[in-house]
């Protein structure tokens, strides 16, 4: 499977992912991700784009020519090198990909709170469940206490070393 981005007109996308389609790409989409939001006091879920102006393409047979797809209005132009023939390579077809296994769509994103249970994603404190007690937003990381010996302890990590220790309850995650 190969994979292609475009940038496009950011009101255009979903438009641009169709016509890409009609002409011969596999599969083609403007990511889009779920977010919470409330109204009248409820959680409501809803969609937006994820990366707005960015159409992906998929194709099981590398394209070489770009022709078919030059009279699609809105598409400002092809993402990558001329090397691969503006094929995705390395972290960004992974990142690509990832996308494609999910159809486009991002799920909820977990987000913690103070107090949370976690567990850091490191093999040092595999066994080591913690609560966060401080966030520091300004320099992405967090204070985990946890017990250790019989005392507490506490330490500042990532914010990527954090995992949710058990799922939270529906209505819990913030997006």
């Amino acid at each position: 499977m190969f994979a292609y981005c475009f940038f496009c007109e950011t009101q255009k996308c979903k438009s641009i992912a169709r016509s890409l389609e009609q002409r011969g790409m596999t599969r083609s989409f403007s990511p889009q991700i779920i977010h919470r939001h409330r109204v009248k006091g409820k959680n409501i879920d809803g969609i937006s784009d994820f990366l707005p102006g960015y159409v992906f393409a998929f194709s099981n047979e590398e394209i070489r020519e770009f022709e078919p797809f030059y009279g699609i209005d809105g598409i400002i132009r092809k993402l990558g090198s001329i090397d691969n023939h503006y094929a995705l390579d390395g972290p960004d077809y992974e990142f690509a990909m990832n996308l494609f296994q999910k159809n486009g769509v991002v799920g909820q994103v977990t987000v913690f709170r103070i107090g949370d249970e976690v567990v850091l994603d490191d093999p040092l404190f595999i066994s080591c469940k913690g609560n966060f007690s401080k966030i520091d937003y300004r320099k992405q990381r967090a204070r985990v206490d946890y017990q250790f010996s019989g005392m507490e302890c506490y330490t500042w990590v990532a914010c990527d070393m954090i995992n949710a220790a058990k799922p939270q309850e529906a209505g819990e995650t913030a997006v």
